[in-house]
């Protein structure tokens, strides 16, 4: 197994049906069922708001410090197991601020599990477009006393109606405070939502990315600045951007000399861990040893702390 950094995986989305019933039993949070079975059945999106949607109600089980340490440790074992040396973590602050519990319970736990883990590790910390750019200023400004605990800041959430020059001055708040910046661009939106992302927020990753291809232009930009993309394979298929893992536009991403990486986005709902998605690149797509040994080069090469 090929040694590899994982730079594009949402810790709320590695959230597994048997960790949503412990810890919903253990906060005596009632669910619709508690059954594993009954919930993972649960898990086939016509779209991103649909998943979205399943996604926000699971995170409502989480509300102490070992909860997030819980959720924190069981990634990193996964990921230790499928060749991960190193992982940029997202996470979602709004989704847990809503609901009452605190920064302080958000960091504490996921640090604490990231000390315990012989994986490197560092967190990111997105922002929900749908929530808008003021929440997001409001959710940075918060979240600086702890500035030691994370590297950079995202944009996630669903993509079209939100493009990424809303959020302009929250991302040179965060470029003002020596931040790294990525945002999720080109996967339900176009790709002038890479554009912007790119000019306007001053991105240094594109996360998924792959209707950038649509123009010639931008793919031309990608190359020559050596913009890395964080390509979500199985996700891509699960969301329906992409109609199967046959058709996904990632070997001539490659074949453009594009730095292209993969990973697996939110793993408990997607089928799939990081290193799921590179077997099935091999069985489905007959992608070769060599284009997915670059692939794992290139996710070092794009990490933001060298390991």
């Amino acid at each position: 197994m090929r040694s590899k950094a994982e730079l594009h995986v949402h810790i709320e989305g590695t959230l597994e049906p048997e960790l949503v019933v412990e810890l919903a039993r253990r906060n005596r949070i009632e669910l619709p069922t508690f059954d594993v079975e009954a919930i993972r059945a649960r898990y086939d999106f016509a779209d991103l708001q649909s998943f979205l949607d399943i996604y926000y109600e699971n995170t409502a089980v989480l509300r102490t410090e070992q909860d997030f340490y819980d959720l924190a440790a069981a990634y990193l074992g996964r990921a230790r197991a499928q060749g991960v040396r190193h992982a940029e973590i997202f996470f979602d602050p709004q989704a847990h601020l809503s609901r009452g519990v605190s920064l302080e319970v958000v960091f504490g736990g996921l640090t604490a599990a990231m000390k315990d883990s012989d994986v490197s590790a560092a967190l990111i910390l997105c922002f929900l477009r749908d929530r808008g750019a003021e929440e997001a200023e409001q959710v940075l400004r918060a979240a600086l006393p702890y500035r030691d605990h994370f590297i950079g800041v995202g944009l996630d959430s669903a993509e079209v109606g939100h493009p990424p020059s809303l959020f302009r001055h929250v991302f040179d708040i965060a470029a003002a405070e020596g931040l790294r910046r990525v945002a999720h661009a080109g996967e339900e939106g176009g790709p002038d939502y890479v554009w912007e992302a790119l000019d306007i927020l001053r991105v240094e990753r594109i996360d998924h990315g792959i209707r950038a291809m649509e123009d010639p232009r931008l793919v031309a930009r990608l190359r020559d600045e050596r913009i890395p993309l964080t390509v979500c394979p199985l996700s891509n298929v699960r969301l329906r951007a992409v109609p199967s893992l046959r058709d996904h536009i990632l070997p001539a991403m490659l074949d453009e000399g594009l730095v292209v990486t993969v990973n697996s986005d939110d793993p408990a709902y997607f089928g799939g861990y990081v290193e799921d998605n590179y077997r099935a690149l091999r069985e489905e797509l007959g992608m070769t040893d060599a284009q997915l040994d670059q692939i794992a080069r290139n996710s070092f090469d794009a990490s933001f702390v060298r390991v």
